[in-house]
């Protein structure tokens, strides 16, 4: 019932003697106006954010590999339509065992997918085993990512290791269709020549070209977003590191370790180029997809800890708001690499943190870091589902957006930012991916060979 007839009713009850002593109403109430969405519990919301992200990896998946698009536009799906990104299809390949547990696909329709993948994953081009950064979905020939880029990424490379290695561990008490497939993944990780990457060298480096070799000379050094690639270096059984790759690369030989605060919390490690807050809070996901961080301690840091902190400190900034950015608070937060919003409106790319921070949030940051901050995370994943209107779209939700700039938002998506949110929402739920990937015994060796503590 509207207000007018509302009032409407009243006059009719009294003009016909229906007095107070012969009428007792109660008022009806209104709903506020902009309310948003009626409430959804906690699990509800999960069960929809990993439902809706889990499409960009099966629905929007490049068509002829299965494996991850780069990027989708849903106002223009054709753009990069063939452009298979190699760390985010290791992601989707974790994804796909994430939508095969919550019924999502069906384990056959699951396990066609992965073989799909798989065979792609083999006739691909390969570097020293290193697959790049881009290949073409149709003949797994590399696209450059860039002019000297044009050859292996170690980095990439490692990502998509994270999920062959869980594939592997997922189908090998199978079917025998299964178990061909989990020797077909652990082989194809198995064949990365990861010392060949250290030039004879106490480091790792990121990439190389046959035509430019190691030009871009870029060194493997803590801390980023990168520390799997060295416990896979030190894992592999044939083209295995030494110890002392790690910690003289990795590790800086102890000086990795930083005794900054902020808002009390210790960073414990040197952010590459952001250590007063830490860096974008992608370093504490594209490791620890597979990486169990619980527990996770080397010789000079415990790794769990690092990404507790630098998820709180992220989150903390938001509650300072330093610039006075609209919204920005306990349920609209999280800075990390993503589309952004340049100065002059147009779209563009950022690797967003509280000392680069432009006005723009996005989603994958918040949700991404549910296992370190939990609360802190649900409250941002109400707050994006409150305005799904405008921030829900078909893989899930979009990639950023600004309220500063009018609710400003990049309808666009990119597959590593999509992959954590569904990944990390499912360890916090259930450890799947955690589980089958510190499992594995190559891993568990790696750890030990790098003397680490883990499994807390």
């Amino acid at each position: 019932m509207n207000r007018f007839w509302y009032i409407a009713l009243l006059a009719l009850l009294f003009s016909t003697g229906c007095g107070k002593d012969d009428y007792t109403y109660t008022p009806v109430p209104f709903p506020e106006p902009d309310a948003g969405p009626p409430p959804i519990s906690d699990e509800e919301l999960l069960d929809l954010t990993q439902e809706t992200t889990f499409r960009y990896f099966w629905d929007f998946s490049e068509e002829n590999s299965g494996a991850a698009r780069e990027r989708f536009h849903p106002a223009e799906p054709s753009h990069d339509a063939n452009t298979v990104t190699t760390g985010g299809t290791g992601f989707g390949l974790m994804a796909i065992l994430v939508g095969m547990e919550r019924g999502y696909v069906s384990r056959e329709e699951g396990v066609e997918r992965l073989g799909k993948i798989l065979s792609f994953l083999e006739s691909a081009d390969r570097f020293h085993g290193a697959w790049p950064h881009w290949m073409d979905g149709r003949n797994g020939n590399v696209i450059p990512f860039s002019p000297q880029d044009d050859g292996g990424d170690l980095v990439e490379t490692a990502f998509l290791v994270q999920g062959l290695i869980c594939v592997k561990e997922y189908l090998e008490e199978g079917t025998d269709t299964e178990k061909q497939l989990a020797v077909k993944a652990d082989a194809l990780w198995k064949g990365v020549e990861w010392n060949w990457y250290t030039q004879g060298e106490n480091s790792l480096y990121w990439h190389w070209s046959p035509t430019h070799q190691f030009a871009m000379n870029f060194p493997l050094r803590g801390y980023n977003e990168v520390l799997v690639t060295y416990v896979l270096a030190a894992a592999s059984p044939d083209h295995g590191i030494s110890r002392e790759v790690y910690e003289k690369g990795w590790a800086r030989d102890g000086n990795i370790r930083s005794a900054r605060e902020q808002y009390g919390l210790p960073l414990l490690v040197n952010h590459n180029g952001a250590e007063t807050y830490g860096g974008p809070l992608f370093w504490a996901h594209y490791s620890y997809l597979g990486l169990d961080p619980v527990g996770l301690s080397d010789a000079f840091v415990d790794y769990g800890q690092v990404n507790i902190n630098h998820s709180k400190i992220n989150y903390q900034y938001a509650l300072d708001n330093p610039k006075g950015f609209r919204d920005y608070g306990k349920d609209c937060w999280g800075l990390t690499a993503s589309y952004s919003r340049n100065a002059d409106g147009s779209i563009g790319y950022n690797a967003h943190h509280p000392a680069n921070d432009v006005g723009v949030i996005s989603p994958t940051a918040a949700i991404s870091s549910i296992p370190y901050t939990p609360q802190e995370s649900l409250s941002a994943l109400h707050y994006f589902y409150k305005n799904k209107d405008k921030l829900l779209g078909p893989a899930g939700f979009y990639d950023a957006f600004s309220p500063e700039y009018n609710f400003w938002v990049a309808e666009r998506y990119l597959a590593i930012d999509q992959g954590p949110i569904i990944i990390m929402i499912e360890n916090y739920r259930t450890g799947l991916l955690w589980n089958l990937f510190m499992q594995n015994d190559e891993v568990k060796a790696g750890l030990t060979k790098l003397g680490f503590s883990y499994g807390g």
